[in-house]
């Protein structure tokens, strides 16, 4: 079945060399899947479960491609099995799908016996990804952040904060207005999407100099916290 890594699975006959050699490229590539992953992850403590998924789950797809070979009727009692299965999960960003689907592909290549092409395109798209995430490649200019104001009601909110805002930030949009404290003090929600390289102490300060040292909150990332 393996005499050429150019060759795919023909047989029924599984050679114990060759699951070896299959398994072995497989769990070698996962690792380096992982790895990159753990690299090129957003934030700095990546998902421990979803990183040994990723290593896990090309050695999976390529003993079950090994097994299945060529035989029709396996393949069909293989996807009646799957179909039983429900994967409940949260949704996650679209790189961590495209890592998945990287590591179901690499783990098809070995489990075919296409050692050499899963290990060349293994590493290619590795170097890609980290080439990608060492030009950050995409990222924006700033970061989106939810600001909330709060001011005394005499104040003017719709011009207070212009010259502050353009300042600091590339983007900004006054999502809310609400009174609080029976109507004395009004809260402003912004969602903003402040310059890179800019000082967030220097921008709250000269917020506290506009709506006379009241409260101002700055939620550093927008995605985590939808709403205050």
């Amino acid at each position: 079945m393996f005499g050429s890594i150019f060759k795919s699975t023909d047989s029924v006959a599984i050679s114990p060399l060759g699951l070896a050699a299959a398994l072995g490229v497989a769990f070698a590539l996962g690792l380096l899947v992982s790895a990159v992953y753990m690299k090129t992850h957003k934030t700095k403590s990546p998902s421990q479960s979803f990183a040994m998924t990723l290593v896990l789950l090309p050695a999976i797809i390529a003993v079950i491609i090994v097994l299945v070979g060529s035989n029709v009727a396996r393949a069909f009692s293989l996807a009646g099995a799957f179909s039983i299965i429900r994967f409940r999960s949260t949704p996650g960003d679209p790189k961590d799908i495209t890592y998945v689907l990287f590591s179901m592909a690499v783990g098809l290549a070995a489990g075919m016996g296409f050692l050499l092409y899963a290990v060349v395109v293994g590493v290619a798209l590795c170097a890609v990804a980290l080439l990608l995430e060492l030009f950050k490649f995409g990222k924006s200019r700033g970061t989106e952040k939810l600001l909330k104001i709060t001011i005394p009601e005499n104040l003017d909110y719709q011009n207070a904060f212009d010259g502050v805002l353009q300042k600091y930030t590339l983007s900004n949009t006054l999502l809310r207005v609400k009174t609080a404290d029976l109507g004395s003090l009004f809260e402003l929600n912004y969602s903003v999407v402040t310059r890179d390289g800019l000082s967030e102490k220097d921008f709250l300060d000269e917020l506290r100099c506009r709506n006379g040292n009241l409260n101002i909150t700055l939620v550093l990332d927008a995605r985590e916290n939808p709403e205050f």
